[in-house]
């Protein structure tokens, strides 16, 4: 078995290809440096380096362990930061972020029951938009999105706002007026698409390529906004289902809201990177679920 310092002073010279510089980086003597590598050779019983008083480079046995080792150490440190932080408790710092005005007050009454319960957890709340939302769980800059499902490819907590569906026409559409309307009517109007970076399985639950019957849907424009969709909308450039929270937040008046009165209802909730589910984020859904009983 390999000791710890050995790895490290192992993965460090594969790293910097220098002895000096490991030896800086690791606070100890260029002999000592030497001393472990010599060791390892030894007991390897073949070179992992390959050395001239100018250049130093790794064998290939050397690159092989190299490959091997890195993502081993990298597991152990983020199991060992993992028990650290169960043992300190909720601490650090928490990104949250909300897509569309409607989970907002979701998201802040998650944010303040999260906040009592972990005072020592520094929580930041930003806004995404359709064309980063996906982007933003997965380079990190946000932990957990307050989002419609479904959202492909994340994690997904339970639901915590559940709202009818409606059909967004613009005012002077013949619909305008009806009590409500079904699915069946997609097929015989534009129907405004949300953006190229929409997930695949989203698309196919807010605007169908065929009715419940089978009918094809025609394809209207695309919108790059939400606000931009509706502006279609009310080009007269087509029809879009929305949520019922839509007419609230977004009132104008070139558009009009008609029930669908044959559509399930679309659910909204915490959705997260399924490598960051740190108990920070666990704690943050629990909240969420408790601060917003699903109505």
């Amino acid at each position: 078995m390999l000791e710890r310092h050995e790895v490290e002073t192992f993965l460090t010279l594969a790293e910097e290809l220098h002895f000096g510089r490991t030896a800086e980086r690791l606070r100890v003597t260029t002999g000592r440096i030497s001393q472990v590598i010599r060791k390892l050779e030894r007991r390897i019983g073949a070179p992992l380096f390959a050395r001239t008083s100018r250049v130093v480079r790794l064998t290939p046995i050397g690159r092989q362990l190299a490959d091997d080792l890195a993502p081993l150490v990298a597991g152990m440190d983020e199991a060992v930061r993992r028990a650290v932080e169960a043992g300190r408790g909720i601490t650090g710092r928490l990104r949250v972020a909300f897509l569309g005005e409607w989970t907002a007050p979701v998201l802040l009454r998650a944010v303040a029951l999260f906040g009592e319960r972990h005072p020592e957890c520094a929580v930041e709340v930003h806004e995404v938009q359709l064309s980063n939302s996906r982007q933003s769980l997965q380079d990190g800059s946000v932990d957990v999105l307050v989002a419609a499902y479904p959202f492909d490819g994340m994690d997904c907590g339970p639901a915590l706002l559940s709202e009818p569906r409606m059909l967004a026409v613009a005012a002077t559409h013949p619909l305008a007026g009806a009590d409500s309307v079904s699915l069946e009517v997609l097929a015989e109007h534009p129907v405004v698409q949300y953006p190229a970076v929409t997930s695949a399985g989203f698309k196919r639950d807010r605007t169908p390529e065929v009715t419940p019957s089978g009918r094809a849907v025609p394809k209207g424009p695309v919108g790059n906004t939400f606000s931009e969709m509706l502006t279609l909308v009310a080009m007269g450039r087509g029809v879009l289902p929305v949520g019922a929270h839509t007419r609230r937040y977004y009132p104008r008046p070139d558009v009009a809201y008609v029930p669908i009165h044959d559509a399930p209802p679309i659910l909204r909730g915490p959705v997260w990177s399924p490598g960051n589910g740190t108990a920070r984020v666990r704690e943050f859904v629990r909240a969420a679920v408790e601060a917003n009983p699903l109505t």
